[in-house]
């Protein structure tokens, strides 16, 4: 019987390595290629390397049990016939995979706007710019065999909910029983049109960005110049360092990664960068980008008054979350993405729960109940995965039988030689403190606290004490910690986490009618 165990975002605290180091093919702890058809021998040795990572190991094919899941999952999906899958991504996929696997037999289709079946995005500012994989050797797994219906370079247009119809930008309709909504993001570009088309300006979210300035990057520029300093322009960064070439790093933050971690651990990451010869400024921004008469880039002027001549330019700027589709559909979706309930049931604008639209992934905003029930919408890889997982469950689940999403997010990144790893939501807090190694030295835990109670914890080469800290959060355990660890440092005091406040998502709402039966809510877009 086959067996497939995906390891391309094991976050196995080093052990992984250790137990398989034959199936690693990449620098770092985390597995980018396997062997998805592996002899006895090589199998065990997969699934050694699965058990050792508790984080981040996902069997994507079971020996066990399979029939009897089938036969039950068969009964809970009678009348479900049609199930259309909006977004053919990690999410949509991982749903389709779940849909199959829990025995689901009906119509099953996945629409896409890229040409391209499922692909991996986080391996492109890994592993891809620097080399080390293809663009086109970053699929996902599984894709081949779902018996779905694909529809490629086709973006959905529009939602009918009335007559349950998805719309095509080639003027056809996709009727469902079942709809989820997995579109995700796409990268914020340069702000100004005319300099963002000027050559040598990039971003990076799809294959074929990752492509273009792989190809860019490969050609040895004379100087890069990234814009942003969260994950994907700081992982940028080390991608060129580990080129041998010149970069400078401009955020209008106080450090890197500021917005996801906080400056106190930011100015840490700060620090690696400038030590790998990164010309990094901080409380500075891009005010232009400036071309030759060929519209080739060659300067960019900084709001310090001062130039920075590059040949690339690399616009990290954060994301849009694709909803433009879903205006006119009723649905609760703006630029916060599309609320759904803890089972990625969608609200509709009145706030009501609908039935038969779900939603997964970074399009998501849902509430979390350790967070205070937040509204809450993660990039980060782990959470497509398990929420769609939670999404395919409920939408062939009567009630009894339906699950929440509840896992905490988790997330992971490489950086000039340091593995950066987080559970929890850091931004939730608003204090932290070291409980292990030593910042100077970048390898250590940060616990991060709120109200007295652990929120977070951010690790920098001490993986290994994810999942110790993951159950801390999950049993509301007090903030600070008041147990002795191994590694302990000898000043164990909190300090401000210096956690910039995540921008709400406000939706202008008009309400109309009296009674009732006639009160209503509807969405006005700007734009």
């Amino acid at each position: 019987m086959r067996l497939v165990v995906d390891l391309t975002r094991c976050q196995g605290y080093g052990q992984c390595a250790f137990a398989a180091p034959e199936l690693f093919r990449m620098p770092g702890d985390e597995a980018l290629v396997y062997e998805p058809n592996p002899g006895d021998e090589q199998r065990e040795k997969v699934l050694r390397v699965a058990a050792a990572c508790p984080v981040r190991a996902i069997v994507l094919d079971y020996r066990a049990g399979e029939t009897v899941t089938r036969a039950r999952a068969a009964e809970r999906a009678a009348g479900v016939e049609r199930i259309v899958i909006v977004g053919a991504s990690l999410a949509g996929l991982r749903a389709a995979d779940m849909l199959r696997r829990e025995g689901f037999t009906g119509s099953l289709t996945l629409i896409g706007d890229e040409p391209y079946r499922p692909y991996d995005r986080i391996a492109l500012s890994k592993h891809v710019l620097t080399g080390w994989v293809p663009p086109d050797h970053t699929a996902l797994p599984r894709s081949e065999t779902l018996d779905a219906h694909w529809r490629l370079g086709q973006p959905a247009v529009g939602l009918d909910r009335r007559d349950k119809r998805v719309l095509l930008a080639n003027g056809e309709a996709v009727g469902f029983d079942r709809l989820l909504i997995a579109t995700g993001v796409r990268a914020r570009p340069w702000p100004n049109a005319d300099e963002a088309a000027l050559d040598g300006v990039h971003t990076v979210r799809s294959r074929d960005d990752a492509a273009g300035l792989r190809q860019r990057l490969a050609a040895a520029p004379g100087h890069v110049l990234v814009i942003g300093a969260g994950f994907i322009g700081s992982e940028v960064a080390s991608d060129c360092r580990e080129l041998g070439l010149p970069v400078t790093v401009v955020d209008r933050g106080p450090a890197p990664l500021a917005g996801a971690l906080g400056a106190v651990v930011g100015r840490v990451a700060g620090q690696s960068q400038r030590d790998a010869g990164v010309d990094l400024r901080c409380g500075v921004a891009v005010d232009a980008l400036e071309g030759d008469a060929d519209g080739r880039l060659r300067r960019a002027r900084l709001s310090d008054g001062t130039t920075v001549d590059v040949q690339v330019a690399v616009a990290a700027l954060g994301a849009r979350r694709n909803v433009e589709w879903l205006k006119g559909s009723g649905l609760a979706a703006g630029h916060w993405g599309v609320a759904c309930d803890a089972g990625c049931r969608a609200f509709d604008a009145n706030g009501l729960v609908t039935d038969d639209v779900f939603v997964a992934g970074d399009v998501a905003r849902f509430p979390h109940p350790v967070y205070d029930y937040q509204l809450m919408a993660m990039e980060h890889w782990g959470n497509p995965v398990d929420q769609a997982e939670i999404a395919a469950q409920n939408m062939i689940s009567t009630e009894p039988d339906r699950w929440p999403h509840l896992a905490l997010p988790v997330f992971w990144s490489t950086q000039f030689g340091t593995e950066i790893k987080s559970i929890g939501v850091p931004t939730f807090a608003d204090e932290l403190i070291i409980t292990q190694g030593s910042t100077a030295e970048r390898r250590f835990v940060a616990v991060y606290g709120r109200r007295g109670r652990i929120t977070a914890a951010v690790t920098f080469d001490h993986g290994m004490w994810l999942q110790f800290y993951g159950r801390l959060i999950e049993q509301a355990a007090p903030f600070p910690p008041r147990w002795r660890t191994v590694d302990q440092p000898e000043a164990r005091q909190p300090v401000p986490a210096e956690v910039r406040p995540e921008p709400s998502a406000h939706a202008t709402v008009v309400l109309t009618g009296h009674q009732p039966s006639e009160r209503r809510a509807v969405l006005v877009h700007s734009g």
